[in-house]
């Protein structure tokens, strides 16, 4: 059998390239688009995760508002609610079922994102469904019009990325790091202590030493 050993550094090289890109793959810098994709459920039919396009993904890092449509269900009447659920990031930190249709209640919902990040690092991902504030309705009245419209689809959700970011300080070692280091000061305070004392402590050996030596135990006389 005739091995080509020309082949090796190139396999190597490109075994090395694929491990090196995913070192890297779940970094972001500002203003890169973190990757979203969607499930919506109606009665026990669900349909598959879509990707959505890039115009309505977070930004990381950045703070805005969306349009994300939903397409009618199959089989909808109206009667029964319909659920969303999004996976977010290269992560794929999931956002569980939140209801945006036939929710009882008066108002026009709004997705409000919660997302988390320290340097380019996306950390986690939490979502809730709320009132859309008359103000929002105000600035884009053709949401409220198209939702409450039963016979016009896609419905068309807006949808609130919220950045924050987290301090790269780890609390938990932080306080690991002051535990060992008072435990160290007071070691050294101890040895301080004894090596202050050490004259005193040597006295009193030499003198009971010396007493002890004496013939009888007894104390010499003086008169």
């Amino acid at each position: 059998m005739v091995t080509d050993w020309g082949l090796l550094p190139k396999n190597f090289i490109i075994l090395f390239s694929l491990l090196s890109s995913a070192l890297f793959t779940t970094a972001y810098r500002p203003g890169d688009i973190v990757p979203l994709s969607k499930m919506g459920q109606y009665h026990a039919s669900r349909t598959v995760w879509q990707d959505v396009i890039g115009r309505q993904c977070p930004i990381f890092a950045v703070n805005r508002e969306v349009l994300i449509p939903i397409a009618k269900p199959t089989g909808y009447t109206g009667a029964d609610p319909y659920k969303i659920s999004f996976q977010v990031g290269r992560e794929k930190f999931l956002i569980p079922w939140l209801l945006v249709i036939n929710r009882k209640s008066p108002e026009v919902p709004m997705i409000d994102v919660h997302l988390r990040y320290t340097g380019s690092d996306l950390h986690g991902v939490t979502a809730k469904v709320i009132d859309m504030p008359h103000h929002y309705v105000e600035i884009h009245p053709d949401i409220s019009k198209n939702f409450w419209d039963a016979e016009r689809w896609p419905k068309h959700v807006l949808v609130r990325y919220t950045w924050e970011e987290q301090s790269e300080i780890d609390v938990a070692s932080g306080f690991y790091v002051l535990f060992g280091s008072g435990l160290l000061l007071s070691f050294m305070l101890t040895i301080y202590v004894l090596q202050s004392s050490q004259d005193k402590l040597t006295r009193f050996v030499r003198e009971t030493v010396a007493e002890s030596s004496m013939p009888g135990g007894s104390v010499a006389k003086v008169e």
